[in-house]
């Protein structure tokens, strides 16, 4: 497997890049925003994912691992293939993905030129938690940092919307609460939930007063 290019950028494609190594031109496709990054006679670094056919080798390159990650869980779905993945990925950063299957947000997963509702219900009960948790940026815009306790969050989201509120405005009151609450942020213990659930709680609670 190739599992990254360096290299100069020899020419920048609408779909793909064409990046020299070793004297080599290759062909990599990628995101409209993996592309607008790069400039010809500049060195690139990729994440690349190499896809085997009968008749075909075809790389796909990335910004970085875990949206390589990503586009290769995503063509485990039932009908998914490289090039619906990195569709998918052009209209959605991984994180917005998780959050979209972890929601079961099929209106977000619809956006995606090619996936219809049935396809959208497919992605979310296959994917199930695959794709893992997302980040939750902070707010002064440091890096994102990964939020553990995927499964315990994704059980607060559900019991925020069983109360009535819409599973974005319960998924974003829960991100907002853990980013707040870093001693709650591993949310292993029924402790830490509890904390999580009523924080939310009052938070959404404000929002409506």
């Amino acid at each position: 497997m190739i599992a990254s290019v360096r290299g100069t950028v020899q020419a920048v494609r609408l779909d793909a890049v064409i990046v020299e190594v070793g004297g080599v031109g290759m062909l990599v496709h990628a995101t409209p925003g993996t592309l607008g990054g790069l400039r010809v006679g500049d060195t690139a670094l990729l994440a690349t994912s190499l896809v085997v056919r009968e008749d075909s080798l075809t790389l796909y390159g990335f910004t970085d691992p875990d949206e390589r990650a990503v586009f290769e869980i995503v063509q485990t779905v039932s009908g998914v293939g490289p090039r619906l993945a990195l569709a998918m990925l052009a209209v959605h950063a991984p994180d917005a993905l998780r959050r979209a299957v972890a929601t079961e947000d099929l209106v977000a997963l619809k956006r995606v030129p090619g996936i219809g509702h049935k396809g959208a219900q497919r992605i979310v009960l296959e994917l199930g938690d695959r794709l893992g948790a997302a980040s939750v940026a902070s707010p002064d815009g440091s890096p994102a940092r990964r939020v553990g306790g995927s499964d315990r969050r994704t059980e607060v989201v559900e019991a925020l919307v069983g109360l009535g509120w819409n599973a974005k405005a319960a998924d974003d009151a829960v991100a907002a609460v853990v980013e707040a609450n870093p001693e709650l942020a591993s949310l292993t213990t029924d402790l830490e939930v509890g904390g999580v659930l009523r924080a939310a709680l009052r938070s959404l609670g404000s929002g409506r007063g």
